[in-house]
């Protein structure tokens, strides 16, 4: 892996426009992105089709107002090394730096005040001593509880990852057969899995459950370390992307909706926009699981029918601007109260008095429907209880994002739903973070699906793989 400092854009292999291969990659979230990158510095002439008018899928800005606004507050790990790669590769990492050190703030608010916080954090400790402390001394959990978690760390981190039957297992039955209280799960597990998985304990793959923590908190000291944008996602996923396209000559279209995929006379694909067939040899469906399945020619998949039982799951995003700054640190995560994470979004929004707080609201099933008024008597009591400073300021402005279908459902048996890259369909590839990549739903996985398609298609079109594309799997 890379330091992190941001690089110039590979050049083209040399290859002559004439004798170019083409693709065509259908769907400009990330995994798009990634695949039509590392195509086109293969020397692969590539287009870039999106029917949204901005490039970032899911990740993405918009305006009220003067604030700018991420649709959802989304971070990701220093183990994340394939989404830390394409900040590099868009030159865009020092906008989204990394912790230092692991530390989350957790604040209980059913507890007295003076002994509601406590801390997550690590130490420059081997593994698993880095967190050693800091459990010990975590002040949810009494010391018996405390115990049995290192316990089960233990046992989580003895898991084969590439076991299958992990699949089938729900990660709260087998946390509650290694001693786990439902308070443990609660105040810890939970803590983690719910902002990472979007899914409780109960409800989550015992096999994906087990690859976020071992890879988190159990390979490398500093793989939690958090990095979030401290600019507008759209500036990331959506500005300097689309400039590393350009440089890259992606021609990238956005507001263009693709109606069919077939193949074509001479062995090639066609790729049906309004008012344009594009003719390539190969083409990348980077786009949501339903769609994908809308679009595969007959026979491309053995059971396409099972993309449609990939479940999702919601997570909602309440936005509250006060006139005042209510908050001193830029994020923590609160027990006891409906509120899971808060951010000061503050800087990023570009606002310039008061403060902007976002809620991050993962397994919303429950409220992604409930209306703007009933959600504002819920949470901004709520903010009161947990941030004392709210209690004086004046709201400024109370709204929220919805993202219905904001990941899969990472449900036991989703394993064998996910397919991978390669489909039976000759120059036909899948990407996105729904498909076989081994993590959940997330930034990393969805980088990690577009680097597998291009890797599928560069080697069917007998083409090297750029070396720069897979410095992070040396670093993983």
């Amino acid at each position: 892996m890379s330091d992190g400092s941001p690089h110039p854009a590979p050049a083209p292999a040399a290859t002559s426009r004439s004798a170019a291969r083409s693709a065509v990659v259908v769907g400009g979230g990330l995994a798009g992105i990634t695949a039509a990158l590392a195509l086109a510095d293969a020397g692969i002439r590539v287009t870039l089709l999106e029917g949204r008018p901005r490039l970032g899928g899911l990740a993405f800005s918009f305006q009220r107002g003067e604030l700018t606004v991420d649709n959802g507050q989304h971070v990701y790990l220093r183990c994340c090394t394939a989404y830390r790669w394409f900040l590099d590769r868009i030159q865009g990492a020092a906008l989204a730096p990394l912790q230092d050190r692991l530390d989350v703030p957790v604040v209980d608010v059913a507890k007295p005040v003076g002994r509601r916080l406590g801390r997550l954090r690590r130490d420059p400790l081997p593994v698993p001593l880095h967190l050693g402390r800091s459990l010990a001394v975590y002040p949810h959990l009494s010391l018996a509880e405390r115990a049995a978690v290192g316990r089960a760390a233990l046992a989580l981190k003895g898991l084969d990852l590439a076991d299958p039957t992990l699949d089938t297992q729900d990660f709260g039955s087998w946390l509650a057969a290694h001693g786990q209280s439902a308070r443990a799960i609660e105040a810890l597990w939970d803590l983690v899995g719910v902002a990472t998985l979007n899914a409780v304990a109960g409800d989550a793959s015992l096999g994906l459950a087990a690859m976020v923590f071992k890879t988190g908190l159990l390979s490398d000291p500093g793989a939690a370390d958090i990095g979030w944008a401290r600019v507008p996602l759209g500036e990331l996923h959506d500005r300097l992307a689309r400039k590393a396209l350009d440089s890259a000559g992606v021609r990238t279209e956005v507001r263009t909706r693709v109606t069919s995929v077939s193949t074509n006379d001479n062995g090639g694909w066609s790729v049906q926009v309004p008012g344009e067939t594009l003719s390539a040899d190969a083409v990348v469906l980077a786009v949501p699981q339903r769609e994908a399945h809308d679009l595969l020619p007959p026979g491309a998949l053995d059971a396409p029918e099972r993309l449609l039982e990939i479940g999702t799951a919601p997570i909602l995003n309440v936005h509250v601007v006060y006139d005042r700054k209510v908050l001193a640190r830029p994020f923590l995560a609160a027990l006891g109260t409906p509120v899971q994470w808060v951010f000061d979004r503050t800087d990023a929004s570009g606002l310039r008095t008061g403060q902007y707080l976002a809620l991050s609201q993962s397994t919303a099933q429950d409220e992604i429907d409930t209306p703007v008024a009933e959600l504002r008597e819920r949470y901004l009591p709520e903010l009161e209880r947990l941030i004392p400073g709210t209690r004086a300021a004046e709201v400024k402005d109370f709204f929220v994002t919805r993202e219905r279908t904001a990941t899969f459902a990472p449900t036991p048996g989703v394993g064998r739903l996910r397919p991978g890259a390669r489909t039976k369909a000759p120059g036909l590839y899948l990407a996105g973070a729904w498909t076989a990549t081994g993590w959940p739903a997330t930034m990393e996985s969805a980088v990690r699906s577009g680097v597998s398609a291009a890797d599928a298609v560069l080697g069917t079109l007998g083409r090297p793989r750029p070396r720069h594309l897979f410095e992070f799997e040396e670093a993983a």
